[in-house]
């Protein structure tokens, strides 16, 4: 879902990826199945670790990120030992920004492994909203999650600090729409630019080894 598109009811959204055919069996081409960018994005990774860091920038909200998880998740499972992934949520607009802190207030609580599919399908399956505080709050404790702690590391300066770090990072990639996925701080593709959910993992795979190869 595009930033600018990100106020459209979520279930006409849906229909944009259902408009893309099918990829051509072809290398991915610069420009246009994938993106180089000029100015290297900063990784978090400390220089000794060799690892390529790849990056899934999302919204909890985005019906074309829930779709793609089942995809993400199976394709993260056969990464290789030298490639290190992690989610980054965006924070395009205030609406967006309630999202990212609600996801931040559960990695520091420790609870995002057991939650974080649990907000998706809450969201998606079953209309529940995510325009504030109090529904972040709401999703939490659905999801299981003490309500006092979380609303007291919703706010905490750990939280808007990651935020912070988040939206400094999707500036860098230039991203402007979810999901998409950034390699090594270069590169950044997506289902949009690949031609659907599978090739986006395709050519983060052509990417990935590109990167090995420095």
């Amino acid at each position: 879902m595009k930033r600018r598109d990100f106020s459209i009811q979520l279930g006409a959204a849906g229909l944009g990826l259902a408009l893309v055919g099918p990829a051509q069996a072809q290398a991915p081409v610069e420009g246009t199945h994938f993106v180089k960018l000029s100015q290297r994005a900063p990784v978090s990774l400390p220089g000794p670790d060799k690892k390529i860091e790849v990056v899934e920038f999302f919204w909890y909200e985005c019906p074309h990120c829930f779709a793609f998880e089942p995809v993400l998740e199976g394709w993260t499972k056969k990464l290789a030992p030298d490639v290190a992934f992690r989610r980054v949520p965006v924070g395009f607009t205030a609406r967006h920004q309630v999202a990212q802190k609600l996801f931040y207030a559960l990695e520091e609580m420790g609870q995002l492994a057991t939650a974080h599919r649990k907000i998706f399908n809450a969201i998606h399956g079953q209309g529940q909203r995510l325009t504030s505080e109090a529904d972040a709050l709401a999703l939490a404790t659905a999801a299981g999650v003490d309500g006092a702690k979380f609303s007291e590391t919703f706010k905490s300066f750990g939280v808007n600090t990651k935020a912070t770090k988040a939206r400094q990072l999707s500036d860098a990639y230039k991203i402007d729409g979810v999901p998409a996925l950034g390699i090594d701080g270069r590169f950044f593709t997506s289902a949009a630019l690949a031609g659907g959910h599978d090739r986006a993992v395709s050519v983060a795979d052509y990417l990935i080894d590109r990167s090995r190869k420095g």
